[in-house]
């Protein structure tokens, strides 16, 4: 998977986002175990966007099968995932717990993650 993410690399929703910094693929499993992480850490403060959604299958031929007889069944799915990419979203809550919420989040990810920040300009 070359380049980096063009689409979806900026926070829109909340304050504070998961964002990827390798590329790879997210697992159907490994999403919701990341948003079972964040809800839990945040005990239903705040609002929790999924910025990815798993919509490509793979396939897997099961163990012990003889060549041929065409493609394997559907094992999973994953999300394509190129660096840049935003998976996460807090809103909410305190700065220090949604930092936590997200650091729990990236522990249930397999590529390497990096908690951003929404800039606000303090003018005046």
């Amino acid at each position: 998977m070359k380049g980096k993410s063009s689409r979806g690399n900026m926070l829109f929703y909340g304050d504070f986002g998961l964002q990827m910094v390798a590329p790879g693929w997210v697992t159907n499993t490994q999403i919701e175990a990341a948003r079972v992480a964040i809800v839990h850490h945040l005990k239903s403060r705040g609002k929790t966007w999924i910025r990815v959604f798993p919509d490509k299958p793979v396939s897997k031929k099961p163990a012990e099968t003889r060549m041929g007889k065409g493609k394997g069944d559907v094992s999973h799915w994953v999300a394509v995932v190129l660096p840049g990419r935003i998976l996460f979203e807090v809103a909410g809550v305190p700065d220090d717990l949604s930092m936590d919420a997200l650091k729990r989040a990236s522990h249930k990810i397999p590529y390497k993650t990096k908690i951003v920040r929404r800039y606000v300009s303090k003018v005046g």
